[in-house]
């Protein structure tokens, strides 16, 4: 689903199981050696699809271990992101040249568990998401909102190895399938984003891929 949202130069590479052949290098055993069986098979798969991603890209085999906070260290001149939730793994690359940042998310196409919401969404969110569930009952939009704001958070990061609360970003969802954020936060080396959504298959997947400065 992710490639269906993202622009040409990006390469994804997406599993709805977890997959044998799915495997992790030496390099990344340690991240997850005490971790229960979900959370490993999750971490090896996302990674061999990042590897299949990479290879798109002419990237040799490479390890992907985790950085601060979690982020995942890409090899040298490539941006990228990852994601899983249950029934889908993906992750999606590009040269750096082509691209300054990359943010991707799925989760469920669920509504959020009670009290959720009030933790993840600005007061000024709120009556946005009563209307659009007024006009699109199909979507569950508070689920779309968290998404949103973890592929916000995704692209964020990497670029800043600064900490972005759900708080500090405003968000409007556009039934479309587009959605924008603006960022709430000083010395902001991005204005704001322009992602994109699309739901389906029981998930909801976002992306946002930000090109390089001119």
């Amino acid at each position: 689903m992710i490639e269906r949202i993202l622009p040409p130069g990006v390469a994804t590479a997406a599993a709805y199981d977890d997959p044998p052949e799915a495997v992790l290098l030496p390099e990344e055993e340690a991240a997850v050696a005490r971790a229960v069986e979900k959370r490993r098979l999750e971490f090896t798969t996302v990674r061999w699809c990042a590897r299949r991603a990479l290879a798109e890209l002419g990237v040799p085999h490479a390890p992907i271990t985790r950085g601060e906070r979690g982020a995942p260290r890409w090899p040298d001149g490539v941006v990228g992101s990852m994601t899983h939730c249950d029934g889908y793994r993906a992750a999606a690359v590009a040269r750096a040249g082509e691209m300054w940042a990359l943010g991707i998310d799925a989760e469920p196409h669920a509504p959020l568990p009670g009290g959720v919401l009030r933790t993840i969404a600005r007061e000024e969110e709120l009556p946005l998401l009563d209307g659009l569930r007024r006009t699109s009952p199909d979507v569950h939009w508070d689920r779309l909102l968290f998404c949103a704001k973890e592929a916000v958070y995704k692209a964020w990061f990497p670029v800043t190895g600064r900490w972005l609360g759900f708080e500090d970003a405003a968000l409007i969802l556009d039934p479309g399938g587009t959605f924008t954020a603006r960022l709430l936060v000083r010395d902001s080396p991005f204005a704001g984003f322009k992602g994109r959504w699309t739901a389906g298959d029981g998930l909801i997947t976002t992306a946002i891929a930000v090109p390089p400065r001119a």
